[in-house]
């Protein structure tokens, strides 16, 4: 959970979440995961990109 997600109640947490294809909401973790990753020599080569964290919701 989040100070953003904390404010919703179980039903809008339901409701958004069958619109998530990962099938729950986002955690801090999966940003910091996503942070760990570009800052890691795996990441080296990545230039210019966006990098989606957001369990499939937007495929943009």
């Amino acid at each position: 959970t989040s100070p953003m997600t904390d404010e919703l109640n179980e039903a809008q947490k339901a409701a958004l979440t069958t619109r998530i294809p990962a099938g729950r909401l986002g955690e801090g973790a999966d940003v910091a995961a996503a942070c760990v990753y570009l800052a890691s020599q795996e990441a080296a080569y990545v230039t210019g990109q966006t990098l989606h964290v957001n369990g499939g919701m937007a495929m943009i």
